[in-house]
């Protein structure tokens, strides 16, 4: 098993660098000059010789007037020290600017994870044993329309009814602005400002997680270990939770791990409608503004997240079902 994920760390660190190579290779030949964008604000307000020395003082902090290979290589050795570069919409490191934001796609994408899998494991079983029942037709009825509807839709479905109509909830933020309350308060007052977005990514993953739960516990009930156990007179759900559901779970624990790791990117469309501050919206303000160095840090922290997905999804298996174990 160390062997194994020595061989899988290699082939991440592999990809990590051919990845790192296109995306800056693509973010450096996209039309625009940054470093005009960097002193465009001066323009007027200084002599034009001294506008015209600002300028080239930040292409040469840029390094615009390097080759690309150099650039890369000078990017990729501040990468590795910890560097990401320096944000010219916020002025500020790009490490001091994702730290609070990564922190809060994390919280959210991790409750709404909880949340989802809490609603979508039990129901997918239920609807596997009780399959073609009113209760399972009527579910998968429903599924297919969340399935079917993109996030956005039912961010604004739930906007329009939640808030608007309702006014349970605020449509946008994090905080009630100028909230001076601490402790207990502001937890609360946070809580309240994340709901519907939670509520949201929760309810857009019900329709495909469930109906990949049904499909994998009806497979492995059609087994003949389960027709054995059954014979046994062993307790349905002892049949069901000890031995369909062990088994249904290899598959299932693709899906989840990777559906866990694709919300950070999903996360971009939730964020920018509700306005709320994560890495999601740094990436577009990012993109919007010409802020490649905050961009390229987002898209590789992306990339890390989506080669850890995979190991700890291999991983996973041999947890699940030691037949899959690796031992040479």
């Amino acid at each position: 098993m160390l062997k194994y994920v020595g061989k899988r760390i290699l082939y991440m660190i592999g990809v990590f660098f051919v990845v790192s190579i296109i995306l800056f290779v693509l973010f450096n030949n996209v039309p625009g000059d940054r470093a005009l964008n960097q002193v465009q604000n001066l323009r007027g307000k200084v002599s034009d010789e001294t506008f015209q020395l600002r300028y080239q003082e930040a292409r040469e902090k840029l390094g615009l007037d390097d080759p690309i290979p150099v650039r890369y290589v000078k990017w990729m050795g501040n990468l590795l020290k910890g560097d990401l570069g320096y944000s010219s919409f916020y002025k500020k490191d790009v490490k001091d600017c994702l730290s609070t934001p990564l922190l809060n796609t994390i919280q959210i994408n991790i409750v709404s994870t909880i949340l989802a899998l809490a609603i979508t494991i039990p129901l997918g079983i239920h609807c596997a044993v009780k399959k073609f029942s009113k209760f399972d037709n009527t579910v998968q009825v429903l599924t297919i329309v969340g399935y079917s509807m993109p996030q956005y839709i039912v961010a604004l479905v739930f906007i329009f009814v939640f808030a608007v109509k309702l006014g349970w909830f605020p449509i946008s933020g994090m905080n009630t602005p100028n909230f001076q309350g601490t402790g207990v308060a502001f937890v609360l007052d946070r809580l309240h400002y994340l709901a519907l977005p939670v509520i949201v990514m929760t309810v857009a993953a019900l329709g495909s997680m469930t109906r990949y739960v049904r499909a994998a516990m009806i497979d492995a009930l059609r087994m003949d270990y389960i027709r054995t156990a059954r014979a046994k007179g062993l307790k349905e759900k002892v049949v069901i939770y000890s031995h369909a559901w062990r088994n249904a779970l290899l598959p299932v624990i693709t899906l989840i791990i990777s559906w866990f790791m694709s919300i950070f990117m999903g996360s971009i469309v939730i964020e920018q409608i509700f306005q709320l501050n994560g890495i999601g919206k740094m990436y577009y303000v990012g993109l919007m503004n010409q802020d490649y160095d905050m961009a390229l840090a987002v898209n590789m922290l992306y990339c890390i997240i989506t080669l850890l997905s995979n190991l700890i999804t291999d991983l996973s298996y041999g947890l699940v079902d030691p037949r899959v174990r690796i031992d040479k």
